[in-house]
């Protein structure tokens, strides 16, 4: 029987892996046999979600600290992993903020923030990671882009977000594009409203509810672990040609 999801023995990096989704990727793709790579700037939790997987499913786990608007810092990452592991395997880009604010009081420091950790983050862990599996010949690239990367929204001011986004959802192409001649793909993952425990409240609130029902297909906003299967079937080494995709999964926000 074919194992389509199997990562045994493969090595997944995901950012932004101390809390919500980056850290129910990582829990996935342990849960398949891929030993992990955690990156994030909080080092209390690294260690501790480290442990927890580790113990869990079995698997090797690596917890670096790692602010990914820092270029050094990403090359010092890649540098520690492969000499730990001597390869990578899956790349996640998840890592990410979200400003919030109306169009006409957003200052320049914010946009430019926004700018510089959802679309220049992502590309540096792209450029740094992707040399070694160019190297390779085989890699599996997975941007988290946003829903808001593809359309625009009246629930909340957010255009910094919508312009980062979009530039992710357009690098995943160019990049797919560049390399698939070394057995590299690299696609984008486009969330819609996820519950994580930073947002619990919010989508709970009469306000956000309201909206679910009104412009979400399926009436209600994501749950725990319903991102997996996508980077998993992303993440897949039969994936091999899905190439340049940006995939919505959002309860069907956008497709009305």
């Amino acid at each position: 029987m074919t194992q389509y999801f199997d990562l045994t023995g493969q090595v997944a990096v995901v950012t932004g892996a101390s809390t919500g989704l980056g850290l129910q990727m990582a829990k996935a793709f342990a849960n398949q046999g891929a030993n992990i790579v955690l990156l994030a700037r909080r080092g209390n939790l690294l260690e501790q979600n480290a442990a927890e997987i580790s113990a869990q499913y079995g698997v090797e786990v690596l917890p670096i600290v790692c602010d990914i608007t820092d270029t050094n810092a990403v090359i010092n990452a890649v540098d520690r992993i492969m000499e730990h592991f001597g390869r990578v395997d899956i790349l996640v880009n998840n890592a990410g903020t979200g400003a919030v604010g109306n169009a006409e009081t957003v200052t320049d420091e914010q946009f430019k923030h926004e700018l510089e950790v959802d679309l220049f983050g992502t590309f540096v862990c792209a450029r740094e990671f992707g040399k070694k599996m160019i190297d390779a010949g085989y890699g599996r690239i997975i941007n988290i882009a946003s829903m808001y990367g593809l359309v625009g929204n009246m629930i909340a001011g957010s255009s910094p977000y919508h312009a980062a986004k979009g530039g992710v959802v357009n690098l995943t192409r160019a990049l797919a594009a560049e390399w698939g001649k070394h057995g590299i793909t690299v696609n984008s993952i486009c969330p819609g409203y996820f519950y994580t425990e930073l947002t619990t409240a919010t989508l709970d609130s009469d306000y956000f509810q309201s909206i679910a029902k009104q412009n979400i297909p399926l009436g209600r906003y994501g749950r725990e672990g319903e991102l997996n299967t996508c980077a998993l079937f992303l993440a897949s080494p039969m994936s091999t040609y899905v190439n340049g995709q940006n995939i919505a999964v959002d309860g069907g926000y956008t497709c009305i």
